[in-house]
This record gives C-alpha cells, sequence and structure tokens, in this order.
C-alpha cells in the first residue's frame, strides 16, 4: 500500500486563542476525516506568546495526522513558507486559521488540478460569496487588488484571498525561491504583508498555469488590520518585489516539466 499523502493542508497561526475556542481545528478535521484521500494538517506556528503553540501541540498529539512547526515569528510568508516545505502532499492548500474560507470549499479548487498548477481561492470573481465583510475591508481589498494588477501579477483579481492550492511540483518551484519573504527579521507585530503577491509573481514569471475559482469568505472581526499602514507596507513590498526581479533576485527560470 502506498504512503503517499494526497492532500497537505497548511494552517499558519499567531496568538490564536479566540479561533481556538472556535474549535476552528476540528472542524477541519471532522471534514478531512470524511474524504477518501489520503491528507495532513501542518500547524505552522509563527511564534505565538499566548499558549497557542502549546494548545496546538495538544491537539497533535490527539490527532495523528496532524504536525505543529514552532518557527521564530517573522510574519505570515515564511512561517507559511515553512508549513508547505514540510509537508508530502501531491496538493499543498494554505488556509487561514480562523476559517475565514471553510476548508471544505478545496472541493471547488480540486476541480482544476488536471488543468492547473496553481489554483487560487477568489472573493472578487463571479460566483464569489462574501459573508459580513465590513465595506472598509472591501474597499481597501479592492484598491489593493487594482495596485497589485497593474504593478506585479496581471489578470489575478484577489491576491490577497488565503485560500491556495499548489502542486507539489509548484510549491518546490516557487517557495525555495522566495526573496522579499523568504526568511525576514523577527518581529513585534502582526503582518501578512504581500507575501502572496511574491508567491504569484513568481508563478506567473515561471510560466505556471493559474486559475482562480470562485469560494466563499466569511468575515471575522479582527484587530490585526490596519488598512492605512498595511496598505503602504504591501505597496513597498511589491516595489520590492519588482526590484528583486530587475536586479535578478530570482533565478530567470526554473524547471516545471
Amino acid at each position: 500500500m502506498s504512503n503517499s499523502i494526497y492532500l497537505s493542508v497548511i494552517i499558519p497561526s499567531y496568538n490564536e486563542t479566540k479561533n481556538l475556542e472556535r474549535h476552528v481545528l476540528e472542524a477541519v478535521i471532522d471534514y478531512l476525516s470524511q474524504q477518501d484521500f489520503s491528507w495532513e494538517v501542518i500547524l505552522s506556528d509563527d511564534g505565538s506568546s499566548d499558549g497557542t503553540l502549546e494548545k496546538l501541540k495538544h491537539f497533535s498529539k490527539q490527532h495523528p495526522n496532524v504536525k505543529v512547526l514552532d518557527n521564530p515569528h517573522r510574519g505570515k510568508g515564511p512561517t507559511v513558507s515553512s508549513g508547505m516545505l514540510a509537508a508530502q502532499g501531491e496538493w499543498r492548500l494554505f488556509t487561514d486559521f480562523d476559517q475565514s474560507t471553510p476548508v471544505a470549499e478545496i472541493e471547488k479548487l480540486l476541480k482544476y488540478i488536471d488543468r492547473y498548477e496553481v489554483i487560487i481561492g477568489s472573493r472578487e470573481i463571479p460566483g464569489a460569496l462574501r459573508d459580513k465583510e465590513p465595506f472598509y475591508r472591501h474597499l481597501m481589498g479592492r484598491g489593493f487588488n487594482l495596485l497589485v494588477r497593474t504593478m506585479a501579477v496581471p489578470g489575478v483579481h484577489d491576491t490577497q484571498c488565503g485560500f491556495k492550492l499548489f502542486s507539489k511540483k509548484a510549491t518546490l518551484a516557487l517557495f525555495p525561491n522566495l526573496y522579499i519573504y523568504a526568511q525576514g527579521r523577527e518581529r513585534s507585530d502582526p503582518f501578512t504583508g504581500a507575501f502572496d503577491v511574491e508567491v504569484l509573481y513568481l508563478a506567473k514569471k515561471y510560466g505556471f498555469k493559474m486559475i482562480e475559482v470562485p469560494i466563499l469568505w466569511q468575515h471575522y472581526e479582527t484587530d490585526r488590520v490596519s488598512p492605512i499602514k498595511d496598505s503602504l507596507r504591501m505597496l513597498k513590498d511589491i516595489i520590492k518585489i519588482r526590484l528583486a526581479d530587475l536586479t535578478r533576485n530570482y533565478p530567470q527560470q526554473v524547471d516545471i516539466r
């Protein structure tokens, strides 16, 4: 019998006590346990300071398909990358801890694996459903996505949705070649940044076939988003990505056969 894993689900965490109390991980495991494919869950912690890591380790002891990674606090990009590269699955999904897009939405993405290597959950194309999103968040997202399409990833309407599926081949070609979000300095604040933009920028650069798929997205209140400050940071990062390409800090090509 083959021991290969079909799907890896990578979930980054940073001070997730409130979400743990909502039993989001139990919901993920319940869903995956009902599927007929092999799977694993990688809980990649971003240096949490509120007891999250200890709770994750306790959870993993109760579920043999769950692995916990203990990372220094460097932000979402390096934390997701750590999980994606530690995973063993032929397909690798990263999804937000709060499950604003429920893991069951993976079914919509898996329909495209015979034709695409990078499959992007999107809140900005026809068929997507947004639930309880504040107007300012929606406006901020639309503005940022327009900027991204203009400066970095033309044709992608929603780069920031935290629900993306990559083949093993795409994962191993893209994530080791990140430059802006390869490691990063240790941080004292929660910050997502333009990490998704860099990954998708490289996917386009290296010729991976991509598609956006409409998904359900539910808003959960957070104090981690600062619209003006975060938007300025992400703009700086997009400029850094373009400069990194111009100065050849990315390999000019990768083998995607």
